[in-house]
């Protein structure tokens, strides 16, 4: 792809994120969603493989959907109560419409179906992207409405999506597609938490966007895409293959990386708050999770 090219749908992505992390007008926030779209689009297609021109129209259909969904929301909310402001949304019909729409723009379960198919037909530097740059515009909308969102609903999503990342991961030997599941698991954890503790939300992102990017460029530089490739690399580079195998075991949570602390704060503060049966379910799915983390690094 041309530099210059390369360079304007790059600024363009940040151009889309920056306006949404600003912007209180719901229709400057949707605009900022829109930008960042359609910056992304191009650069997934760049491979001009029918693969990825499939996870892009996939991607595409589903983010125009998403989008479509936020300013019906937005417009209704705004009809009933004659306030755009972001943290006005007083209708709590559209302040649902508004989660099921940045569900399906991040990839929570049950609108997760999108994902694993689009990261496995990208390339990892475009999937790198996908997995960490483009969850942050969501996020940073769902952060500020966390207290107007219905907590019954959250909870469900958040642990359908831990219960579907966990199980969804374990029959797969594609990187990619175990990455995928590995999102849709994170997600769920953040978002089961959104209501009661948005900061542990921040935190749990943070972390997750560092671990992800690092998992992806060590699988960048060992150029692997399979499972199987990750045993003949391991041992060109010692070094490399460790910092791998601790990435993995973070992301899954084990004690005591770093991914373990994150988990370790939302399932305290969920007994806090007497959800003890939803945080049994997601302590068990961590463990799946973990299972198919330690199957990577036995190979």
């Amino acid at each position: 792809m041309n530099p210059i090219v390369s360079t304007i749908l790059i600024s363009s992505l940040g151009l889309g994120t920056t306006l949404t992390f600003i912007g209180s007008h719901w229709l400057l926030v949707w605009m900022g969603l829109e930008i960042n779209t359609l910056a992304i689009i191009p650069l997934m297609m760049r491979q001009h493989h029918p693969r990825a021109v499939e996870a892009t129209t996939k991607y595409f259909i589903t983010q125009a959907t998403a989008s479509a969904l936020l300013l019906f929301a937005s417009i209704t909310n705004a009809w009933t109560s004659g306030e755009w402001s972001l943290t006005e949304m007083i209708n709590p019909t559209s302040a649902t419409l508004a989660l099921t729409a940045l569900a399906l723009k991040i990839g929570l379960a049950p609108l997760h179906f999108w994902l694993p198919e689009v990261l496995q037909g990208l390339d990892l530097t475009t999937g790198l992207i996908l997995s960490t740059w483009q969850k942050l515009a969501p996020f940073a909308i769902l952060l500020q409405l966390h207290p107007l969102l219905n907590p019954n609903l959250l909870l469900s999503l958040g642990i359908l999506s831990t219960i579907i990342g966990g199980w969804g991961g374990l029959n797969q030997t594609q990187l990619r597609k175990i990455l995928a599941y590995s999102s849709i698991a994170n997600l769920g954890w953040m978002i089961t938490i959104l209501h009661y503790a948005p900061n542990l939300t921040l935190l749990n992102l943070i972390l997750y966007i560092i671990m992800t990017l690092t998992t992806f460029l060590l699988f960048k530089t060992f150029n692997s895409t399979k499972i199987n490739s990750i045993a003949s690399s391991s041992t060109k580079s010692p070094l490399l293959s460790i910092i791998t195998l601790l990435t993995l075991l973070s992301l899954g949570g084990l004690p005591p990386l770093s991914g373990f602390m994150p988990k370790w704060l939302i399932l305290q503060e969920l007994t806090k708050q007497s959800l003890f049966i939803p945080a049994t379910i997601m302590a068990l799915m961590a463990l799946l999770s973990l299972f198919f983390y330690l199957r990577l690094c036995y190979t």
